[in-house]
């Protein structure tokens, strides 16, 4: 009797408790500025010289002490900064652009 009483005012409890929840806001269009040309993920750290020259900066190659920690470097260049694992890139970005979203049609519209 007393668990039953327990779990009908608990159960009064959590109906009358509010809501809440973030609203997450989406550019219009994220990936619109295609302004800068970047290196394609896979490409080697030659071709990469040969097409857009010597970086600004070489930074100095983190890991490497294992296979599960492979040695990566950055190379910045004046609009952009790429980055090697090993000797191919995996990335390249922008400063201060957002990476594009993708399956954003997964997401809902807020109220």
């Amino acid at each position: 009797m007393h668990k039953t009483i327990a779990a009908c005012g608990f159960g009064l409890l959590v109906t009358v408790l509010p809501v809440t929840a973030d609203v997450l806001t989406l550019p219009a269009n994220p990936a619109a500025d295609t302004s800068v040309d970047l290196p394609a993920r896979g490409e080697v750290q030659s071709k990469v010289l040969k097409h857009y020259g010597e970086p600004k900066l070489r930074h100095a190659a983190v890991g490497g002490s294992s296979p599960a920690q492979p040695r990566i470097t950055r190379w910045d260049y004046s609009s952009f900064s790429v980055f090697f694992e090993n000797d191919h890139v995996v990335d390249a970005v922008v400063p201060d652009r957002p990476a594009p979203l993708f399956n954003t049609n997964e997401l809902s519209a807020g109220s």
